[in-house]
């Protein structure tokens, strides 16, 4: 070793200790208590009787849709000769049996142009359903997916897990002070009633940290909270794609992200097909997450997506 290469070697104060080194010049020091803000990793999050160790693997949320009305053609009520409780144990089942890591349990769609129903209604679809899931499935874990939180309430009552909030950036607190009350994880996502934006990537992250910082307030555990962009929730197709690309960028947030693409009319737009041809687009989609570090993607079609999630894992996290 050369008396040249001793300051690389050994540091500034080994070259001038007369100067003091870097101890000569005051830094801040961080005030009791503070949180140093430098992430260290997700983190993990106990859905029900599961803990997910966030940021190893693209974990699948499979859609069970108690509506007659959804946008994908897979609701539920309204086929002659179905039981809607019967059918959704069913189709639960074959999606744990598929891999789904959690199931999400909705009774109200959230498409453009659909018709409001009320708590009364909402409960009598939804309340039933995770009921008879949670006996059939008691180790699964159930997210509910609505906005009313006396639908949330009942749904944690007969077994859900998780609250999964389409309307996450709103200013109402009410679902998140239930969450914080009954110690569930929430999922908050991004939504606007126009798809108005000057720099729409910063706003969704911008909305997103406002509204964790809301949860938070209202007594949410940073661990308990998952983000959602809101792929086609007050978006254009545009918006949607451009989501895509900068995927990556939200985990400036901190939190696990949740994205649903799945049967959506963007790919219907992109590729001119019906909500029923649109697998491929949708496993496309799901790649493209893993690859951005998504950690839960929410579809439809489980073993399919499964698959494609796996297959992505190995290749860029090196397995599950």
């Amino acid at each position: 070793m050369t008396e040249r290469s001793l300051p690389a070697e050994r540091g500034v104060e080994a070259a001038r200790p007369e100067l003091g080194g870097g101890a000569a010049t005051p830094s801040f020091r961080l005030p009791d208590g503070a949180s140093g803000g430098i992430p260290a990793g997700l983190g993990e999050t106990r859905i029900g009787q599961r803990l997910f160790r966030w940021g190893h693997a693209t974990h699948v949320m499979g859609i069970v849709n108690v509506t007659p009305d959804s946008f994908s053609g897979d609701g539920l009520l309204g086929a002659a000769g179905q039981d809607a409780v019967e059918a959704a144990v069913a189709l639960a089942r074959g999606m744990a049996d598929d891999g789904a890591d959690i199931v999400d349990v909705g009774g109200e769609s959230s498409r453009p142009g659909h018709d409001p129903v009320d708590v009364e209604l909402e409960l009598a679809r939804v309340i039933p359903v995770i009921a008879a899931i949670r006996a059939a499935l008691p180790e699964q874990p159930i997210s509910v997916d609505t906005t009313k939180p006396a639908v949330a309430a009942a749904a944690i009552e007969a077994g859900a897990n998780l609250v999964n909030d389409v309307w996450g950036v709103a200013a109402d607190d009410s679902l998140a002070r239930l969450a914080a009350e009954r110690r569930v994880p929430l999922v908050v996502m991004h939504n606007r009633a126009e798809a108005r934006y000057r720099v729409l990537v910063a706003e969704v992250i911008a909305e997103l940290e406002a509204a964790l910082e809301r949860a938070l307030a209202a007594g949410c555990r940073w661990d308990d909270l998952l983000v959602d962009p809101g792929f086609g929730f007050g978006k254009t197709p545009e918006h949607n794609l451009e989501l895509l690309r900068e995927l990556a960028t939200l985990h400036v947030l901190g939190r696990p992200i949740v994205l649903g693409t799945s049967r959506k009319s963007t790919l219907g737009k992109v590729l001119d097909l019906p909500p029923g041809e649109r697998l491929e687009a949708t496993l496309a989609t799901t790649a493209l997450a893993a690859v951005a570090g998504v950690d839960v993607v929410r579809v439809h079609d489980v073993r399919p997506n499964v698959r494609a999630a796996r297959m992505t894992d190995a290749v860029v996290r090196g397995g599950r």
